[in-house]
């Protein structure tokens, strides 16, 4: 199939054609068949994994991406694991084997077949169906195989081992806000990128054009699910976190805890609409101009009254600036006309309506009048008006009465440069505060044309120029040259169309963008603020929310999913559960567990479907010495990758002490919590629990993720006494 895109490929492009159209058509078969051959390219690790021998003689053959035999259209090579046809691979177990004999697991290296496994299903075996192991759990060697094996750094699909309750996530048919709330290790974010894959292939015209957008915790995050969606074919898809969200913008600064609850809360709306306000300012005394000879003065009166009428058109701010501004000239051309008039011998106003108007013309051709003016109704933009208010104490006094001290000075910060993750929903909001959108695209798309159509013009010019003089002077008037075939407007047109943009590329660079369906993961971590630039992004309000409210960190997240949808969907939006854990171990879940009870006594951990054989070790050594335990418990043998989790006051020691450590080939992480969520690894080494639940008001939340990211080994680390609840955990070991 790939050999046969990339002859398509070789031949449309050596059909250069000779008409615009013909160029047209080539140049669109060329992005239809590189996408093919980057899509076969993606997905042909294990391209084909399974195998259905139905009861009726059926073959059905399962694949990442479903493949047509090209000599015959009605003809199905490979299935494509999202079509209806395969479901049954997931589904069927021996009580109900929905018309499957044998379901036929297969791996492959490269093309090559390495190993088959074979599950008979048929009524023979409805015997042996009570030993089925885990409930509805199917495939159960696959899936115990995928688990045990060493992680890699990049997240895995799981398209040859989803389970039942997983399948009926990615597959509902629900067209309004999905919840999918699952403790450690339950799949979630393999379950919300395998729905991804599964709706652009039932909704495929429709998502093509709008795209699908995911939004993770943090970029580590989104470089460990990088993988799965173009293995299974899809690569059309934008990932990003909420603070990459806002275009032109990327979140390089950390906010105190005071400061990120702040601004995550809606009352913050009331703050960045005062800012706004404030720049609208009165002069303090009169300005006088000169215009044509005469005192014009600009007073509070005339500014107070224009910005009155700006401020009544309930307008954004930058769209009412032209109301300000036609306001104020008609005051000054009157108050002119006042001023001629009584210079008359008679004292006569002798100047009519249309002379005045003539004079507000003149006026605005003033640059003087027109730049003062302009001071006091300024154009904004949303990173300058929150820099400004960041960095000053009196903004920020102005902008937030009734606020205690010590909160402006939390969000008081020292340097213009650089937002925080939680800065972004601010600058979209006042992005609609101002009036910031696509208004000015058609005159950027109009520049951008004419630079193309000098840029083609200069072009053309050098040809001509580079032709000899005594052939210019003797040539043919057969022999054709580059300005006889093409003039500088269809070039620059021809080097237009050579740019196509995915739709994930022009979503992200536009901030109107409104998408087919978002994916939020980690979603508990959002603030108020963070939900509400989200949901400008998808008016349809097609979600899939993947979160555990009992892993919240954020000091501006939430605890409850109703809180969070209600004042956007009202009911129409679903919960599904998942609760079995395929990551975590039993003996690593029964440290945990303690944990979550201390959260929320209400919650179930979520059932471990193995058990590794490893008991969690706890190791208490002296403060000076907790970084060089954790190094030498990081480093010991280990099929896998390791992380050491600290808490953030200990980072930059911990990354100090382990700089230079050889590792002796183990992929050494020393990460903060929040760095680590979603993530997963074969060992985690946690550091000073006690530490990591007082560092936030919700620690407890932090140090339940902190102890459930490992899939073999985990160690605790400390000096200070174990927290209760740790204690007795410790107790069982």
């Amino acid at each position: 199939m790939r050999r046969n895109a990339q002859t398509r490929l070789a031949s449309a492009l050596r059909d250069t054609g000779g008409t615009p159209q013909a160029r047209s058509e080539r140049e669109s078969y060329e992005r239809l068949y590189n996408d093919d051959l980057t899509k076969f390219d993606a997905a042909e690790h294990n391209l084909y994994f399974g195998r259905l021998d139905l009861d009726s003689g059926e073959v059905r053959r399962i694949g990442r991406i479903g493949i047509l035999d090209d000599d015959d259209q009605d003809s199905t090579l490979l299935l494509d694991w999202r079509a209806p046809l395969s479901r049954p691979f997931y589904l069927a177990t021996p009580a109900s084997p929905e018309d499957v004999q044998t379901r036929s697991h297969v791996r492959t290296r490269n093309r090559t077949i390495t190993a088959i496994n074979d599950e008979r299903l048929d009524v023979t075996e409805i015997a042996d169906a009570d030993d089925t192991g885990h409930g509805d759990v199917v495939n159960e060697t696959a899936l115990i195989t995928a688990l045990n094996a060493a992680r890699t750094g990049h997240m895995n699909d799981i398209v040859e081992t989803i389970q039942r309750e997983q399948d009926v996530i990615i597959r509902s048919p629900h067209r309004g806000v999905l919840v999918v709330q699952g403790g450690p290790g339950t799949g979630k974010t393999a379950v919300a990128l395998h729905r991804a894959a599964y709706l652009l292939y039932t909704y495929r015209e429709t998502l093509a054009r709008s795209g699908v957008l995911i939004i993770g915790p943090n970029t580590t995050f989104l470089k460990y699910i990088g993988q799965v969606l173009p293995s299974l074919g899809e690569s059309g898809v934008l990932l990003s976190t909420i603070g990459d969200l806002y275009p032109g913008v990327q979140a390089t600064v950390t906010d105190n805890p005071v400061a990120s609850t702040r601004k995550g809360d809606l009352a913050i709306v009331d703050v960045l609409k005062q800012a706004v306000r404030d720049r609208q300012e009165l002069p303090s005394s009169p300005i006088i101009l000169k215009f044509e000879g005469y005192e014009v003065a600009i007073t509070s009166k005339v500014i107070q009254r224009a910005r009155g009428r700006a401020r009544s058109s309930r307008r954004p701010h930058n769209h009412a600036r032209s109301v300000f501004m036609r306001s104020a000239f008609d005051a000054l051309a009157q108050q002119h006309a006042e001023r001629i008039g009584s210079s008359l011998i008679d004292g006569s106003q002798l100047l009519s309506g249309t002379d005045i108007a003539d004079i507000r013309d003149e006026m605005r051709e003033d640059p003087d009048i027109t730049a003062a003016l302009a001071h006091f109704w300024p154009q904004l933009s949303p990173q300058v008006v929150l820099a400004d208010l960041l960095t000053s104490p009196q903004r920020i006094k102005s902008a937030t009465p009734g606020w205690p001290q010590a909160d402006r000075d939390a969000l008081l910060r020292t340097s213009r440069s650089g937002f925080s993750p939680a800065d972004a929903p601010l600058l979209d909001e006042l992005a609609e505060i101002i009036g910031i959108d696509n208004d000015g695209d058609e005159e950027r798309e109009r520049a951008q044309w004419r630079q193309k159509l000098s840029d083609a013009q200069d072009a053309l010019d050098i040809l001509t120029g580079s032709a000899p003089q005594d052939l210019e002077d003797e040539l043919d008037p057969e022999i054709l040259m580059a300005y006889d075939l093409i003039d500088a407007e269809q070039l620059a047109a021809r080097q237009t169309n050579r740019v196509a943009l995915t739709t994930a590329e022009r979503a992200y660079n536009d901030r109107t963008w409104t998408f087919g369906h978002v994916i939020v993961d980690e979603a508990q971590e959002l603030s108020a603020m963070a939900w509400r630039m989200i949901m400008r992004r998808i008016p349809n309000r097609w979600m899939t929310v993947i979160g555990d409210t009992a892993q919240t960190g954020d000091p501006a997240g939430t605890n409850s999913w109703g809180e969070v949808l209600t004042p956007y969907v009202a009911q129409r939006w679903r919960k599904f559960d998942l609760t079995v854990n395929y990551r975590t171990p039993s003996e690593i879940m029964a440290v945990a567990a303690p944990i979550l009870e201390q959260i929320d006594s209400e919650m179930s951990a979520p059932t471990s479907i193995r058990s590794s054989g490893r008991p969690p070790v706890f190791e208490q050594t002296s403060a000076n010495k907790v970084g060089s335990v954790a190094a030498r418990l990081a480093t010991e043998p280990l099929d896998g990758i390791a992380a050491i989790i600290a808490p953030d006051e200990l980072i930059d020691e911990i990354r100090c002490a382990t700089e230079n450590l050889d590792g002796g080939g183990v992929e050494l992480s020393v990460l903060t919590v929040a760095q680590c969520k979603g993530l997963e690894f074969d060992r985690t080494i946690v550091i000073e629990p006690s530490m990591i639940v007082q560092q936030s008001a919700r620690g407890w939340g932090d140090l339940y993720v902190a102890l459930t990211r490992a899939t073999q080994q985990l160690a605790v680390v400390h000096s200070a006494e174990l927290p209760q609840p740790l204690q007795r955990a410790a107790q069982t070991v």
